[in-house]
């Protein structure tokens, strides 16, 4: 079966996203069915390469439904610069010219709508109740961990999906690939985790480098983002406007400590191609 796909990327988070709409046999497909199609397209050098698997597929709550699923064949709730490329999917390609758009996630109804070039988002309210996160300690905030007889001190939100906030004095001498797995897989996450580290700059600007669950470090990630810039907000540490530079670039966070995040950065289409997935 030959189906058409366009990769995408928000700040270099990329994306092989699938219009169900067109191809509708691909929403005929198990959930394992699906994640090793993830696994095998997302594989770099062996398949497309990609961080994700985006598909777009029919709702019937809202415009449009977004499925999400890791290089490793995870799925999960939310991305950040996912939905802002889904979002310029459909304005780009006719399919709808509301703004903002409504699509149905696994953590609920995201409404992305445009700013100019760029794409703003709704990303909802922080939570920070620990089964919420969810995160096994009676606290969100300052957990202490011991790992090789390093201690990191997580501030935990969800953002429709968990993340452990690190602040740090300097992000340079991280040991990232040591560490973010390590933090991904603790006990303490019984759904995993994604993992932040979060270098203050100045109150208008924070830096930030991300190990994304299921996927490892990547250039950007709006989720991890929001999570960061909810914590330094929640902190007094960060205006309530804040910019997010990432490896990719970066991304702008409002958030006015009570109600919704807002998340404001491009989406970018890459190349459209054809593959054989039979």
């Amino acid at each position: 079966m030959k189906i058409d796909f366009l990769k995408m990327h928000g700040l270099g988070n990329d994306f092989i996203l699938i219009d169900t709409l067109r191809h509708p046999s691909i929403n005929e497909l198990s959930l394992s069915e699906l994640s090793a199609l993830s696994q095998r397209l997302c594989r770099r050098r062996f398949g497309v390469g990609a961080d994700q698997l985006l598909l777009l597929c029919p709702s019937e709550v809202a415009s449009f439904r977004m499925r999400i699923f890791n290089a490793d064949g995870s799925e999960v709730q939310m991305c950040g610069n996912g939905i802002r490329c889904l979002a310029r999917y459909i304005w780009d390609s006719g399919l709808s010219d509301s703004s903002p758009l409504e699509i149905e996630t696994m953590a609920g109804i995201i409404r992305p709508e445009r700013a100019g070039e760029l794409v703003r988002v709704n990303m909802g309210v922080p939570l920070f109740n620990p089964e919420d996160i969810p995160v096994k300690s009676d606290r969100p905030d300052d957990i202490e961990i011991r790992i090789d007889s390093k201690v990191f001190r997580l501030n935990c939100v969800s953002m429709g999906n968990p993340h452990a906030v690190i602040i740090a004095d300097d992000l340079e001498g991280i040991e990232l690939s040591r560490f973010g797995p390590l933090i991904e897989n603790h006990p303490l996450f019984p759904e995993r985790t994604n993992v932040e580290f979060v270098q203050v700059l100045n109150p208008q600007e924070i830096r930030m480098r991300v190990w994304e669950r299921g996927v490892g470090e990547t250039l950007a990630c709006g989720t991890g983002a929001s999570a960061s810039a909810v914590v330094c907000i929640k902190q007094g540490m960060a205006d309530q406007r804040v910019t997010v530079h990432l490896l990719g670039g970066d991304l702008v966070i409002e958030w006015d400590g009570d109600g919704p995040v807002y998340m404001t950065g491009p989406a970018v289409a890459v190349f459209e191609g054809t593959i054989d997935i039979s």
